[in-house]
């Protein structure tokens, strides 16, 4: 199939509508009737992820996050991101972003079925479809009572992730969850707002940190990748069960960071 048709494909999980109007989703390099018969998908258009895209002879890369995120005035070898558009014209790869249209109608529901919460409502609402509210992140109730430390846990186990950072008293016990997998720290007074008493999310500062903490919110930071991360074999999982003959590839787990 070519690009027009493995997008549509992809619109019927997560519409480009559905994204926030700061965001930029879509088709950012290539051409919407490329032929594509390997698809490479990462969370990031990272040098390493293009690289990889290349020696697999990819003719698509599909990403969670943006490459292009601002306006480029220039395409040129002395930008790290001109470069990347760069390699990978070269190399007829297009390269397609799933952000927050994907937040939107996928990341949340998969985080909260990992952290099995239940009677989940929209933690941020961002837009109105057909009717409909839609939006990020999720609230709802974990399977039992439970520590801040047991929930945390629990997020270890469900993410797969090693180590997390928690903000507030780790003995507290807790019922109501919140969670937005990514970036969180703009969705705290939202997850005080809808009684939830820890934040399941990524790239708390410190600052933020003790402040929700002081307002009775734990949070739990398990890392912007971490959590992410899981769109990664999701979407390799969809595309596999909607298209035939084609090879999707996914980058392997790797964290941005390493601790020392």
């Amino acid at each position: 199939m070519n690009c027009r048709e493995l997008i549509d494909i992809l619109q019927e999980q997560s519409p480009e509508r559905y994204a926030c109007s700061w965001d930029n989703v879509g088709l950012l390099v290539g051409d919407y009737g490329k032929e594509v018969k390997t698809v490479y998908i990462a969370l990031d258009a990272t040098d390493e992820a293009i690289q990889e895209a290349i020696e697999a002879k990819a003719d698509l890369l599909l990403t969670h996050h943006p490459m292009i995120f601002r306006g480029l005035k220039q395409v040129n070898s002395e930008d790290f991101i001109g470069r990347r558009v760069i390699a990978l014209i070269k190399n007829d790869i297009s390269c397609y972003a799933m952000h927050t249209n994907f937040d939107v109608k996928g990341m949340a529901d998969l985080g909260a079925e990992r952290m099995e919460l239940q009677d989940c409502k929209i933690l941020d609402v961002t837009c109105w479809m057909e009717q409909e509210q839609a939006g990020i992140g999720k609230v709802g109730e974990l399977p039992c009572e439970m520590t801040v430390a047991d929930c945390a846990g629990k997020v270890k186990e469900a993410f797969g992730i090693e180590l997390v950072k928690i903000f507030g008293r780790p003995d507290k016990r807790i019922k109501r969850a919140a969670i937005c997998p990514g970036s969180g720290k703009s969705v705290i007074g939202k997850a005080i707002d809808a009684g939830a008493q820890v934040l399941i999310t990524g790239d708390i500062d410190h600052h933020d940190g003790i402040d929700g903490a002081a307002r009775g919110l734990a949070i739990i930071d398990a890392g912007h990748y971490g959590v992410e991360k899981m769109f990664i074999p999701y979407m390799k999982e969809y595309l596999n069960a909607r298209t035939s003959g084609m090879q999707i590839i996914a980058q392997p787990v790797r964290q941005p960071f390493v601790y020392q």
